[in-house]
């Protein structure tokens, strides 16, 4: 089996495509990260793979199938991979392609990124937003533990929570007002600790803690060039 190519944008600071790299790696399903400065997501070739240009995209040389979209590349991986999910594994995936991605994400932009500073009224809404989310979530381990599973659905880990890990990991950064998030939600913290040592979460990490020492950040010169 020739390996998954995962396109990704140095210096991999973005927490999409490495939700895909953590199935991928959790599955044991050979892949490949092609790194692609940000400006070039704009322009052919790669808008031919995805249209609006950003990562992740996946191109499965096995089958001639590209796919972009977090969500959409983790389906396809699934169902190409393994027995098609139920029903219920794909609801809790969608839940974080609707809700933690970009409630998560616009608290971090608000927070550390925007050019005007110190919006308290986004950063406050993002906040409530994204605690929303975890307190979701939180709420589904509690009823999950009362049937004596940690985890999402069924009785392992499975790509719904995988699919979780990398905007949680961001959480500390997406906070600097401080958050206190093992002692508010204390099983969603043991759930997303116990995912972070799985043998494969942490062989992705190092690969992405490898990344961001090596690789140039691309970003700059793309906001430069708009």
């Amino acid at each position: 089996m020739q390996p998954i190519v995962l396109y990704h944008a140095p210096s991999g600071s973005g927490p999409n495509p490495w939700k895909v790299a953590f199935i991928l790696a959790e599955l044991q399903i050979p892949f490949e990260i092609k790194w692609t400065k940000y400006l070039d997501l704009r322009r052919e070739p790669y808008l031919s793979i995805n249209p609006n240009g950003k990562v992740p995209s996946i191109e499965d040389p096995n089958t001639g199938v590209t796919v972009f979209e977090s969500g959409a590349c983790i389906q396809y991986i699934i169902e190409t991979r393994i027995t098609t999910p139920r029903q219920r594994y794909k609801r809790r995936l969608f839940f974080r392609c609707s809700g933690q991605g970009p409630y998560f994400g616009q608290k971090m932009w608000f927070s550390n990124f925007h050019s005007e500073k110190n919006i308290v009224s986004a950063i406050e809404r993002y906040a409530f937003e994204a605690k929303g989310i975890i307190g979701v979530l939180e709420s589904k381990l509690a009823k999950q533990k009362q049937g004596g599973s940690d985890w999402l659905v069924g009785d392992k880990c499975r790509y719904a929570d995988l699919a979780f890990v990398s905007w949680n990991n961001l959480i500390p950064a997406m906070f600097p007002e401080g958050f206190e998030v093992e002692e508010e939600f204390p099983l969603f913290y043991g759930w997303w600790q116990s995912m972070l040592g799985m043998e494969s979460v942490r062989g992705v990490l190092e690969m992405k803690a490898e990344a961001g020492g090596t690789l140039m950040d691309s970003a700059d010169e793309a906001r430069h060039a708009r």
